[in-house]
């Protein structure tokens, strides 16, 4: 049977790329379609990297001529990635880059109580043992957590010379350097700031702090959409960013405003992915079982509408909690269920993030090394 080309094309202009409006025909992504006998080759360009929606691309592409056109045609599809040239928004606020600092990667959540923290802390104990070099800034002014977790609550930061400026050594435990708003207030005081004093706090811990050469500084974001997260992204170049969340309803509606969030034009900070946490719960007396307590799946199909990568799931345990509380983050543990759920969801953080520096304009000139990048997702 010989297939006619107009055909092909209505049968394209039937279906969309994710994420642009017209068709496949008008908005020129089909660059070429040959026919040979009961073959047919369609050229696509396409302006995203992403691995899912060239997939499905491909998936609908097919589906589409063999159920409009010929129902035994053998399809390929070669597809063409142009990413288009980003512009630059008079708006936008870039930040300051901090000399040696080669990815900032801010970690969210749309709630409180979703353990966002609790993921922070043991992505930085995974970075580190993967030889990374790592840090973790403690944003939450009005509720810092990360001092505990790395069992340095009683710690305070030393004042240290650099090029005749006196700066903050950060405290550093199990490879990770570590700065709070913690570390200057005691633990019965409560912190009533407004925000430009909160903002200028955070500031002085950013700038004003000896961090040295780091891979990655994790910043420890509060649970919202509020005047610290612009604060922290007017100040920093961020490389991008993580949303963690539960599977339940409540928590996943905020955690699509705090991916919004990120998306806004007058933001621009990529989303690399969401981490859902307490994903199911297992006793010991039932190891083959899962019980789903807050819903199953919620922030992987989130992930799935919004279209961006889902990194991992985490299971609702006790001793993660209790190794939280006791400033021994559960990631520290060796041969474990819960090492191996953190080193698959770390690495997924790394893939995507040299995913992003690859194919993205950077915020900064920042690269991964290829040593550690690849030592990482081996």
């Amino acid at each position: 049977m010989n297939i006619n080309k107009q055909d092909i094309l209505n049968a394209l202009g039937k279906i969309t790329v994710a994420g642009e409006g017209q068709n496949m025909v008008e908005s020129g992504a089909v660059t070429n379609v040959m026919t040979f006998a009961d073959e047919v080759v369609v050229d696509i360009t396409m302006t995203t990297p992403a691995l899912h929606i060239k997939k499905r691309a491909e998936a609908d592409i097919t589906k589409a001529i063999q159920e409009h056109v010929f129902a035994d045609a053998k399809v390929k599809v070669n597809i063409k990635v142009e990413a288009p040239a980003k512009k630059e928004n008079p708006n936008l606020i870039k930040g300051k880059a901090i000399p040696g600092m080669k990815n900032i990667v801010a970690i969210a959540s749309g709630k409180g109580g979703v353990g966002k923290s609790t993921v922070t802390a043991n992505l930085a104990i995974t970075l580190s043992k993967m030889g990374f070099k790592v840090g973790v800034l403690d944003a939450d002014i009005y509720g810092p957590s990360i001092p505990i977790m790395f069992d340095v609550a009683e710690e305070r930061p030393l004042s240290v010379n650099v090029d005749g400026k006196s700066k903050m050594k950060p405290v550093e435990n199990y490879g990770v350097k570590v700065l709070s708003i913690g570390f200057f207030t005691k633990p019965d005081q409560a912190v009533i700031w407004r925000g430009p004093m909160a903002s200028k706090a955070l500031n002085q811990l950013i700038f004003d702090a000896d961090w040295g050469d780091l891979d990655f500084l994790l910043l420890d974001l509060p649970p919202g959409t509020g005047d610290i997260h612009l604060s922290i992204m007017q100040s920093l170049p961020i490389t991008g960013a993580v949303v963690v969340s539960t599977p339940q309803k409540v928590a996943l509606a905020d955690a699509r405003k705090g991916v919004a969030m990120f998306q806004q034009e007058s933001i621009d900070v990529p989303v690399l992915g969401i981490i859902e946490n307490m994903a199911y719960f297992t006793p010991e007396e039932l190891p083959e079982n899962k019980y789903y307590i807050f819903g199953k799946e919620g922030a992987k199909n989130l992930a799935k509408d919004l279209e961006i990568p889902f990194l991992g799931e985490l299971p609702l345990l006790q001793s993660i909690r209790e190794a939280g509380d006791i400033g021994h983050p559960a990631a520290l543990q060796t041969a474990t269920p819960i090492e191996d759920a953190f080193i698959n969801i770390t690495k997924n953080v790394v893939r995507e993030t040299v995913r992003r520096n690859e194919n993205l304009p950077p915020t900064e000139a920042v690269k991964i090394t290829t040593m550690a990048g690849c030592s990482a997702i081996k």
